[in-house]
């Protein structure tokens, strides 16, 4: 006898089930509290995550999906990676996603009934059990809109001037040949 997987934990959960979502839409405002700002921290390689918020528009797709229009904000502390010192950038970072029950399609757009190519990146998100995650959706745009090298608008690297042996990686090991060398002589 096998047992079932464990759901997959989410570090921020905010489920909404199509039923709940009226036919003239609905709008809903989410501001992630201390535990979760922590754990996506952590996931996301962030020294701290001191606001994370969200404002979405909900509305019927079709015949029972949705569409989520909206924004995801925060602020982010990071590491510059030019001075180590640490820093604080904000984001905002538009959502724009649309659900259909899965194995359904979008109804064409086209007004002629004909065949409407939609692009892979624009393909609708399938909706699993009539439910989507709007926690999990604000933290996924916030974790793709970092940025993974951080800098202090003021910081300038300054590498080592070229030529200078000394500054090589290998320059030790040179050194120590030479130094043995020199001894067998």
């Amino acid at each position: 006898m096998t047992r079932a997987q464990p759901a997959v934990e989410r570090p921020w959960s905010v489920p909404l089930a199509v039923s709940e979502v009226p036919d003239i839409g609905r709008h809903i405002d989410l501001a992630a509290d201390a535990q979760a700002r922590g754990v996506i921290a952590k996931l996301a390689g962030l020294a701290a995550l001191p606001r994370l918020e969200a404002s979405f528009e909900v509305t019927r797709r079709g015949r029972g999906g949705l569409r989520v229009v909206g924004q995801v904000s925060a602020t982010v502390s990071q590491t510059c990676v030019v001075t180590l010192e640490p820093i604080e950038n904000e984001i905002d970072e538009p959502v724009d996603l649309v659900f259909v029950p899965a194995g359904e399609e979008l109804p064409p757009a086209g007004r002629d009934g004909g065949e409407v190519e939609v692009p892979l990146e624009d393909a609708p998100e399938p909706l699993v059990g009539g439910h989507i995650d709007l926690g999990a959706i604000a933290a996924e745009f916030l974790v793709l809109a970092i940025d993974p090298y951080p800098r202090k608008p003021d910081a300038v690297f300054h590498s080592p001037v070229a030529g200078d042996d000394s500054m090589h990686p290998f320059a030790p090991l040179a050194a120590l040949k030479q130094k043995r060398s020199s001894k067998q002589r």
